[in-house]
């Protein structure tokens, strides 16, 4: 597999680090780009490291234009270009929607749309001017199937896929490919906000294949996405969910 210079989003945690390591071991160097858990990015790039790659730390939140531009070049100074984006940082805060006000709103789709928006274009930006071909790997969820407490969330993961179809033909005829996965019930602190094991442990045995997915099966497809073995796959949305959602 060629080496390629990638940069996670939201990689503290969860799919995030778990994609960070996994491209390292496929053989890529990474930027690790975390907000508040230091020690925890610092966990991941050291898992990096091992495996032999090269590991960037870069902080920042993904709120605005200005911050995602300001990752992006700091993920450039470290590993020297970006080949693979993957936009992983997000958030899901419960609200019943009859309480979500005018902020939380805000506050989750500029993380959760506007961030992959601008991360993508600032490192397409840099793939068009280098004259590089690269991918943009975008994580939306079956959360687009609707969640009572997340109308908010819903509504930027169910973005995130028009966004990906839409930066898919923006971006083909530079030779940036764009996709997306949308994960289901997943093993990471995510679902355990807001959910007890019991809870957590019912909603897995009603899935088809009666288990809460890994963040490392995440990882796996995050991987071949951004391999050259897919370099004819763009505009796709991937979905991962023990076949609780058959698209």
């Amino acid at each position: 597999m060629t080496a390629k210079a990638v940069l996670v989003t939201g990689a503290q945690q969860g799919i995030g680090a778990a994609a960070a390591r996994a491209l390292a071991a496929a053989g890529h160097d990474v930027a690790v780009n975390w907000l508040d858990d230091r020690a925890a990015a610092e966990a991941v790039a050291a898992d990096v490291r091992a495996a032999g790659r090269r590991a960037v730390l870069v902080q920042g939140s993904v709120g605005t234009a200005t911050e995602c531009a300001a990752i992006v070049q700091a993920a450039l100074d470290g590993l020297g270009r970006i080949d693979v984006l993957v936009n992983n940082a997000g958030i899901f805060p419960r609200v019943p929607f009859l309480e979500m006000t005018e902020a939380e709103w805000d506050r989750v789709l500029d993380v959760n749309l506007k961030g992959s928006a601008f991360c993508a274009q600032a490192a397409a930006r840099h793939m068009v001017a280098a004259g590089r071909r690269g991918v943009i790997l975008n994580l939306s969820s079956s959360a687009v199937r609707g969640v009572p407490l997340g109308v908010h969330y819903a509504a930027t993961k169910a973005g995130v896929i028009g966004l990906t179809r839409s930066m898919a033909l923006a971006l083909a005829p530079h030779g940036i490919r764009v996709n997306a996965v949308a994960p289901g019930l997943t093993d990471t602190a995510q679902p355990r906000h807001g959910n007890t094991e019991d809870e957590l442990a019912t909603m897995a045995k009603a899935l088809p294949l009666g288990r809460m997915g890994r963040p490392e099966e995440i990882a796996g497809l995050l991987v071949w996405l951004a391999s050259d073995a897919a370099e004819w796959i763009t505009g796709q949305v991937y979905h991962m969910n023990g076949g609780g959602y058959m698209a």
